[in-house]
């Protein structure tokens, strides 16, 4: 029996039939009436991500409050037979969590966010699914301890557990990988409500405190975008804080200078993070900054100080410098350095400026590089463009020696696209990261005029907000950037290209062979036989 939806004026689409009022009722005694929400507002909310709004509308959302009030939930949901949903900061781009019927139940993870667990002794942490980046990294710092990989940028709101789902770039990962890699163990949902748990685990099985106890189990469930299971809590690996810390940028006259300063970079293995911008994604960066903003950065970098007079000889550099450092037809990159005495860290920005040179870079002033470790998980502000456009990456996960041509081949890509892109106001940015010693991230990202939804309104600030023009719905631009999203894509597959937060965006299942393939399915078939885990996720059956 199908499910109806009203998607027009009515408060509720919950329909009034016996099968459906009893899941509702089930849920509601599992996680009490106020964890159960069917408004219509809700439910379009969940059921949009930042790029796409799905052809459908969840039918009810809950939000259970513990690994046990999930497990009772997923097993409710799964007597019931709807499609399940699962959500967390809601910061896909990716058609990650947005829903493939009527007939389906979003699960928000937000009110499983505590930190269960911190264990100086054993170096690691466990928190709820729900819990943010920024949440565990500043409940870690006050112990002077933090995990290998700490967050995407996105950190203010994004989750740890749809970061192992996603997988994540950015805060950790020049040394460290992507955020799977300092994972120990998962305590995972599985479709039918069973709870599965990885790792070595202690005398009382409570206390994980190891990933690699036989197969890999937990590596099943890392990037798998929620198609497997639904994380409910996680343990990760844990690191003293890095007592030093050092910053440069430099400056590139092309594209595939940059990517080799960075691959070279890469191999030494001297930055704990990198980043870089094509001139594109520099004046927008540019043009985004408000003297507000300066200001409250300006703090920011003062108090990252370990003194104050050195915190305001930063301050008085950045802010004399202004934003001009940066030519505009360059590609500026940032690096950062880390480690436990500053004589290693020096060591490790000279050969950054040696490596620079030898690309033809010319160093900058390192303000970017030092606001980024000042406010790493800034306001989500850049959801949209400094005239209130609507913005979307798209990217590839390359080795060292194939991201200048994977690079090259977008560009001509977006050549060849030059006359539809400025008919319809489309431009377009690089961002440029690394993976450790053998990966590179080419991160293409789109701005057009089209108008901000739900979704942008509930994470962005409200007065950065308010400050924006509200454009209209510009459904012939959006369909041109989907085409250009799409050729990015198929380039990435022809380059062999690894994906992060794979969604239903790229083809995963096309780049795998028979055997994993059928592996794959196996896997899926044992712990989702219905098919009712996020249908469509990874191209599994919708």
């Amino acid at each position: 029996m199908m499910m109806t939806l009203e998607t027009d004026t009515a408060e509720t689409s919950w329909p009034a039939n016996d099968s459906a009022s009893a899941l509702k009722a089930a849920l509601v005694e599992i996680v009490g009436a106020d964890n159960v929400e069917d408004a219509l507002a809700a439910r379009q909310l969940v059921s949009e991500d930042v790029f796409a709004v799905a052809d459908h509308v969840v039918s009810l959302i809950v939000t259970p409050r513990s690994a046990s009030e999930l497990s009772k939930v997923v097993a409710a949901a799964h007597g019931a037979s709807v499609a399940l949903a699962p959500r967390g900061a809601g910061m896909s781009y990716t058609s990650g969590y947005i829903p493939k019927s009527d007939r389906t139940l979003s699960i928000d993870l937000s009110k499983m966010d505590r930190i269960l667990k911190i264990s100086p002794e054993d170096m690691t942490v466990t928190v709820e699914a729900g819990c943010s980046w920024k949440t565990l990294h500043e409940a870690l710092a006050e112990h002077g301890l933090r995990t290998p990989f700490w967050g995407p940028m996105s950190g203010i709101y994004s989750t740890i557990g749809g970061g192992i789902s996603q997988l994540n770039a950015m805060f950790g990962a020049g040394h460290h990988g992507t955020s799977s890699e300092s994972v120990i163990a998962l305590t995972v949902i599985l479709a039918d409500g069973q709870v599965l748990r990885t790792g070595a685990r202690g005398p009382d099985g409570e206390t994980p405190f190891y990933r690699h106890y036989g197969p890999d189990l937990a590596g099943l469930f890392c990037g798998d975008c929620g198609t497997l299971g639904i994380k409910a809590e996680i343990t990760l690996r844990l690191m003293r804080t890095p007592a030093h810390e050092d910053y440069a940028s430099f400056s590139f006259k092309t594209g595939a200078e940059l990517l080799g300063a960075m691959a070279e970079m890469a191999r030494a293995g001297i930055a704990c993070e990198m980043c870089a911008f094509d001139p594109g994604l520099t004046k927008v960066r540019m043009k985004r900054m408000s003297l507000m903003s300066d200001v409250k950065t300006l703090g920011k970098v003062i108090g990252k100080q370990k003194s104050l007079g050195k915190g305001l000889m930063s301050a008085a550099k950045i802010a004399l410098g202004g934003r001009d450092f940066i030519e505009a037809d360059e590609y500026p990159l940032h690096v950062i350095a880390e480690g436990r005495s500053a004589a290693a860290v020096a060591h490790d920005m000279a050969e950054a400026r040696r490596i620079a040179a030898e690309f033809r870079g010319v160093e900058i002033e390192n303000s970017i590089a030092k606001v980024i470790r000042a406010m790493p998980f800034p306001p989500p502000n850049s959801m949209l463009g400094p005239e209130g456009e609507s913005w979307a990456p798209v990217h590839g996960v390359l080795s060292l020696s194939n991201a200048p041509a994977f690079h090259a081949a977008v560009d001509k890509l977006f050549a060849d696209m030059a006359g539809e892109f400025e008919s319809h106001g489309i431009y377009t940015g690089y961002l440029f990261t690394s993976l450790s010693t053998n990966a590179l991230i080419v991160e293409p990202v789109f701005y057009w005029p089209n108008g901000y939804r739900p979704v942008h309104a509930s994470m962005m600030e409200k007065s950065h907000l308010a400050g924006l023009p509200k454009l209209d719905v510009n459904p012939e631009a959006t369909a041109v950037v989907t085409r250009a999203r799409r050729g990015v894509a198929d380039i990435a597959a022809r380059f062999g290209a690894g994906h992060f937060q794979i969604g239903r965006a790229y083809g995963y299942r096309d780049s795998r062979d028979t055997a994993s393939l059928a592996l794959l399915d196996e896997i899926k078939a044992l712990v989702d036989p219905h098919g009712q885990l996020n249908p469509g996720g990874l191209g599994f059956p919708q």
